[in-house]
């Protein structure tokens, strides 16, 4: 058994939704397994208010919590990732910069949130769908035992996961 903290590192394009609450989401179900991060291609400047409202209807902490650039995890100084999981096709077709460590990568592609239409209620719902569809994932990628497998185990274990939708019934926040 290994003590280590894992790095993971998950992208979008404007890091104001999927990828932020991808982040809380790690936080939450790999607290002291996994340190958890976000950043966008293109970030927007800003989290997304449906993406708080999310967030805290699910009781995570939203302090902190800010529109950040993958540029700040492409430095040297950066913390060196071993996981970097896209949450968006156009992220997932972009050419990312090249990661120190050679992290292992997948995409998880999670539809749009933001990109709902029909008013709020119809948004909240698309934001809640994404939630759990993202809550799905990251449970399962947790429960690894990361330091059990060899790469391309790993590897592939990594891109099933992506695979995951996640109950299709409403989503409702439980007071997790």
């Amino acid at each position: 058994m290994t003590d280590k903290t894992y790095n993971v590192l998950f992208l979008c394009t404007h890091n104001s939704a999927r990828s932020v609450m991808a982040e809380c989401l790690l936080r939450r179900w790999g607290a002291g397994r996994f340190n958890a991060f976000s950043a966008g291609s293109f970030p927007s400047g800003t989290v997304n208010p449906h993406t708080i409202a999310t967030l805290k209807a699910f009781n995570h902490k939203t302090d902190g919590l800010r529109s950040k650039s993958w540029d700040e995890f492409a430095t040297p100084d950066a913390p060196v990732m071993d996981f970097v999981f896209t949450v968006c096709d156009q992220t997932a077709g972009e050419l990312c910069p090249v990661w120190p460590g050679a992290p292992l990568t997948a995409h998880w592609g999670v539809e749009d949130p933001a990109a709902a239409e029909g008013g709020e209620d119809k948004a909240m719902k698309a934001f809640r769908r994404a939630y759990v569809e993202l809550e799905s994932r990251i449970k399962i990628f947790s429960s690894l035992r990361v330091e059990a497998l060899d790469n391309l185990t790993l590897q592939s274990s990594l891109h099933l996961i992506g695979t995951v939708r996640g109950p299709q019934d409403e989503a409702q926040p439980t007071g997790a």
